[in-house]
């Protein structure tokens, strides 16, 4: 069957696949709770019928939020059928960006997962009258649970209308509005119709070496756009998706189910490399002479390398060394897929010499969202690129270097701003912001942010970006920006691995004590002098860091430095260590 609108997936799978009890998992009470198809269907529909009798009309806003859970994906199929607007919130986000969401975007009905969510909106739902009710997905105190809105939904059962009024959802309709984050200012709700998120679905789902045999864990956020697109994808290919319970149990979660695909962040694979090496520097003399052997080998790799030493060398580390790393990833990894933010060079390469296939993509939320993608064919990867533009989209680079992209995929507009969106689509084509280049074989390269390049007070340019995926190959650095604008020179903050920080000084016979004393010390603070002499090579004179401050804390989407989708809100960190910065060039 053709598939035009995001909810003709379900009908497809039903028809497509073999029924399996796993179509969709997610743990509740420390067990795996599984929903075939039919259930999947059964309730989608018994909550449109639910949210008709509610009076719910083509256009109307419905909102989630809530953590990664078979609901939402259930939810989002139930609104999307009656031609409703499904607007996913992020469960992390601040309370003045809730108010502005549910304000803004006019929702009529909100789902959420549990008390802690409807306690962080209890208080600003009297202040949003379009709000006509919450429902939520576990029983506690008299908050509505979803059950009922099943239970109104069969009790007024109308196929015959639903089935009317999916006839009448076009391609071309608005099926969600998705607010980004955002590094300044309000968050902006980004429109995409069922035809933008379905073009970059028909243009990805070949690259995935997966089937309706294999199973995902899935842990990114699904109100993200790129998850959620991963999803559909996923549900299209007919693979089992099971949710993470949440971060900290991803590990846990991918030895039980064992996965064929992972998608993610570079955040998480940063974190599953610096564990290797961890786990690496503690054995013995021998073995661990040779684990970093078998590290240094993976920093050659490139892909479709023919040097036939490499590959003697790596089926030699294989059976001793990377195939325990496939067993961290649960051994069945055919494919990791990292988009969302710049993935350092030596985590591909390393990844995909132990036998772990690891693809870098590009992409924004406005692009619905891939744009590039390295793929398994000859010639479209590279390491240091993004990969080809996806067959669906045109790319090209201004006179200014900014990547352009025009095609089915590329937004609808923003809501309530036709004037951002003006500024922003022009004559077709998408201004991302982004600074690259595509080289004689058409493969992206990003180079940069338009925006977040700065000028010194010498005039020279600077892509801090560039300089902080550099310095962030340290074990020693967790997080780093690179600050200077209309100053001398460059510095940076940089926030220590407190982690593997600790376990060095253990191995000096430092003592430690706390991250705040640590930092003052004069051993640590040369340590890092050395790491950042060690990354400046790589750069210019005007690049270098000539200064840094260490911090004492880890930056979260909690304490405000990242956004809800990891990347660095330089103007909040300017603003909130501005005491620091202007010691750096002042003292």
């Amino acid at each position: 069957m053709e598939i035009k609108r995001l909810f003709d997936i379900l009908p497809y799978y039903e028809t497509s696949f073999k029924p399996k009890e796993d179509v969709l998992a997610g743990k509740e009470n420390g067990e795996w709770v599984k929903y075939d198809i039919k259930t999947i269907r059964e309730l989608s529909d018994n909550i449109s019928y639910g949210l008709l009798k509610l009076g719910v009309k083509k256009g109307d806003k419905i909102a989630t939020i809530s953590p990664n859970r078979p609901e939402w994906n259930i939810i989002d199929m139930a609104i999307l059928q009656i031609g409703a607007i499904h607007v996913p919130v992020y469960p992390t986000i601040s309370e003045n960006d809730y108010r502005f969401i549910l304000k803004h975007s006019e929702v009529k009905y909100i789902f959420v997962s549990g008390r802690e969510l409807f306690r962080k909106i209890k208080h600003i739902i009297p202040e949003t009258p379009n709000v006509k009710g919450v429902y939520t997905f576990k029983n506690f105190d008299d908050v509505p649970h979803l059950q009922e809105l099943v239970d109104l939904g069969k009790e007024n059962a109308v196929p015959e209308n639903l089935e009317n009024i999916k006839a009448g959802i076009k391609e071309e309709d608005v099926a969600t509005i998705i607010y980004t984050s955002g590094t300044t200012g309000n968050p902006k709700g980004v429109m995409l119709s069922h035809k933008n998120i379905l073009s970059n679905v028909m243009n990805l789902y070949h690259v995935f070496p997966v089937d309706e045999t294999s199973r995902a864990v899935s842990y990114l956020p699904l109100c993200h756009v790129y998850e959620r697109t991963n999803i559909y994808i996923l549900l299209y290919l007919g693979v089992s998706i099971y949710y993470a319970e949440n971060m900290a149990t991803i590990a846990q979660n991918i030895q039980e189910i064992k996965p064929h695909i992972l998608t993610t962040v570079p955040r998480l694979l940063e974190k599953v490399y610096d564990k290797i090496l961890a786990k690496g520097r503690n054995l013995k003399p021998i073995p661990r002479w040779l684990f970093f052997r078998a590290v240094a080998l993976g920093k050659q790799f490139e892909y479709e390398i023919k040097n036939p030493v490499f590959h003697t060398k790596r089926r030699f580390f294989d059976k001793l060394i990377y195939v325990k790393w496939r067993e961290a990833l649960g051994g069945n990894m055919r494919v990791v897929v990292s988009g969302g933010a710049a993935i350092q060079p030596r985590l591909i390469k390393v990844f995909n010499t132990a036998g772990i296939p690891l693809l870098e993509g590009y992409g924004m939320t406005e692009t619905s969202p891939v744009i590039a993608l390295n793929t398994f064919n000859k010639g479209e990867s590279k390491v240091g690129t993004v990969g080809v533009p996806l067959k669906n989209v045109q790319v090209k680079t201004s006179e200014q270097g900014e990547i352009l992209v025009k095609g089915d995929s590329v937004m609808v507009g923003y809501f309530k701003n036709q004037e951002l969106t003006n500024e922003t689509v022009v004559d077709g084509w998408m201004h991302t912001g982004d600074r690259g280049v595509i080289d004689k074989n058409g493969l992206l390269k990003i180079t940069g942010r338009v925006k977040e390049i700065f000028k010194t007070s010498m005039g020279k340019y600077i892509s801090p970006q560039l300089i902080e995926n550099k310095f962030k190959e340290s074990a020693f650095i967790d997080q780093i920006i690179v600050i200077g604008e209309n100053q001398k020179f460059a510095a940076a903050l940089i926030v220590p691995d407190f982690e593997y920080l600790r376990n060095w000084c253990h191995e000096k016979d430092l003592s430690y004590g706390d991250n705040k004393s640590a930092i003052l010390r004069k051993e640590i603070i040369l340590r890092f002098k050395k790491e950042v002499s060690t990354y400046n090579q790589h750069f210019g004179d005007t690049e270098k860091i000539k200064k840094f401050e260490l911090l004492d804390h880890e930056w979260t989407i909690d304490t405000g430095e990242i956004t809800a989708n990891l990347k660095l809100k330089r103007a909040y960190i300017h603003k909130k260590y501005a005491s620091t910065i202007y010691r750096i060039f002042n003292n």
